[in-house]
């Protein structure tokens, strides 16, 4: 079996400038891609009234589960004054809860509600739905190489939030078309 017929054989490497500008080049092909796709769907986007902040603060919620305040803080890299405002204003939306901490009752824990789960649904549902458009437009071998791609991202991020001691959330290793959401 030649060297690339084997699965996951690595290609030569590459000098650490060119692969700096590869890297660069991949960034701005990616950058550029997610300015075109945000505008075919803007309109769904516009319609659910949370700011950019409290969207991010609701994904994080939605990642990593019941947080405390400082780890918000912490993960947001915000102050605490800020992390509260954006607390109290989903929590008024009724889209995350707020309550002391059991085991100590000075922290003070924020986790999503229903509705919350239902709201960072609506935007898995909206991403999924663009990407499936997105990848019906692929032939064959560009949708394998997209997954293969995939793959390999995911392999990455498992690597990076290991290295850093992160606590990403684990992305099954089955990227499968049956996966429900590939965003």
């Amino acid at each position: 079996m030649e060297p690339k017929d084997q699965p996951h054989a690595k290609e030569p490497a590459i000098q650490p400038t060119e692969r700096a500008a590869l890297v660069n080049e991949v960034i701005a092909g990616f950058d550029a891609l997610m300015h075109r796709m945000a505008g075919s769907h803007a309109p769904e986007f516009l319609e659910i009234a949370v700011t950019m902040p409290q969207a991010k603060l609701l994904y994080l919620l939605g990642a990593a589960g019941d947080l405390h305040m400082s780890e918000l803080v912490s993960r947001l890299g915000v102050s605490l004054s800020t992390v509260s405002g954006l607390v109290d204003r989903i929590v008024e939306a009724g889209l995350a809860s707020r309550r002391e901490d059991p085991a100590d009752r000075r922290q003070v824990v924020v986790g999503l509600t229903p509705a919350g789960a239902q709201f960072i649904d609506r935007f898995r549902e909206l991403n999924a739905h663009q990407m499936r458009d997105l990848l019906d437009l692929l032939d064959d071998a560009e949708l394998a190489g997209v997954r293969a791609t995939l793959a390999a991202l995911a392999r990455a991020a498992e690597q990076l939030a290991a290295r850093s001691g992160g606590s990403a959330a684990k992305a099954p290793g089955d990227l499968s078309p049956a996966r429900k959401d590939p965003a």
